[in-house]
């Protein structure tokens, strides 16, 4: 009996030691007034403001980045090593906000860097 609950208990510690660590976002889209395109904002769980207003996805240059759609914001999201977990969408004042929830596998180090920036 004592071997059986050793060998658990073993198991259990090694599947922990394992185990992946995951960091999750959330892209958030908006058509663009007149346009086929889409305004993409990446929710990291930052802390956000009514006052401080939206901020967009922005390139090099400060200008924001637009997406032909949704898969496009993916793809390139997906070349940066994020994977798709789930998708739903809102509409609001006949206006559809799409929501799609990404994970990527980070080591422990890229995890707890990422927790001490969210501290601040």
């Amino acid at each position: 009996m004592r071997k059986l609950l050793f060998t658990i208990a073993l198991l259990f510690a090694t599947l922990s030691i394992n185990a992946e660590n995951f960091v999750y976002c959330e892209l958030v889209g908006t058509a663009k007034f007149m346009s086929n395109k889409v305004k993409v904002k990446v929710d990291y769980g930052q802390e956000s403001s009514f006052w401080k207003g939206i901020s967009y996805m922005k390139d090099e240059n400060g200008n924001n980045i637009e997406f032909n759609s949704m898969v496009d914001a993916m793809n390139y999201f997906g070349k940066q090593g994020w994977e798709f977990v789930q998708a739903y969408t809102v509409t609001m004042n006949n206006q559809n906000v799409y929501h799609w929830l990404l994970k990527k596998t980070v080591t422990e180090e890229e995890l707890n860097k990422a927790l001490e920036v969210e501290k601040e």
